[in-house]
């Protein structure tokens, strides 16, 4: 299964998926990574290890229609089967996520449909959870749609929140378990063990 990974910080889940495609955990290669940031961990890793690794940032473009039509390029060309969404912070253009329908997924720092949407991401997303007073946050893998975390939940683990607990903390806690299941779901796709009917989505 080729799998391009878009990322936009220091890459530590892409980390995880190459560590679990080094371990023979599943069948499946990391053929691209894309950026949106030019500084991204994510990028140098990738270089280091030799996957085509690219900067392709909305700024760079005078039309979202050509932005998108990058992305697709770029795909095509390194005939990308999965996309892997690792901290990229940016939303999917609809004509990707068309194209690559069910094709696209992405790990979420909380328990979707809570705490997700625009604007939620990394300590955002911790410091709302505190905030409400929840007793469990954790993390989500899930199918990426034309909407911010709407898309069928694959697969999900929970973590206490303690009352003593930081966003600093919990985001460390939950950290761990993304590592953990994203490796887990994507293992699942690649051995075709997910089934997707209607609004629902499983692992067999």
């Amino acid at each position: 299964m080729n799998i391009a990974v878009f990322a936009s910080g220091h890459g530590s889940n892409f980390q995880a998926i190459l560590k679990a495609i080094d371990s023979g955990s599943f069948p499946a290669r990391v053929v691209l990574v894309i950026s949106n940031n030019v500084e991204a961990g994510a990028l140098q890793i990738a270089r280091a290890r030799e996957i085509r690794a690219l900067h392709i940032s909305q700024k760079m473009f005078s039309s979202d229609d050509a932005y998108a039509k990058a992305l697709m390029t770029a795909l095509k060309e390194r005939h990308t089967e999965y996309i892997a969404l690792a901290g990229f912070l940016k939303k999917v253009p609809t004509l990707v996520v068309r194209q690559w329908r069910n094709r696209i997924v992405n790990i979420h720092p909380a328990l979707l449909p809570s705490f997700g949407g625009a604007g939620m991401f990394g300590h955002h997303v911790h410091e709302a959870v505190i905030a409400s007073g929840v007793k469990f946050s954790g993390a989500t893998v899930h199918f990426v749609d034309e909407e911010y975390d709407r898309g069928l939940i694959l697969l999900q683990k929970t973590v206490p929140v303690t009352k003593d607990d930081t966003p600093d903390t919990l985001a460390a806690k939950v950290l761990k378990i993304e590592h953990e299941i994203y490796p887990m779901a994507l293992k699942a796709i690649a051995e075709q063990r997910v089934t997707i009917d209607g609004n629902k989505a499983w692992i067999t």
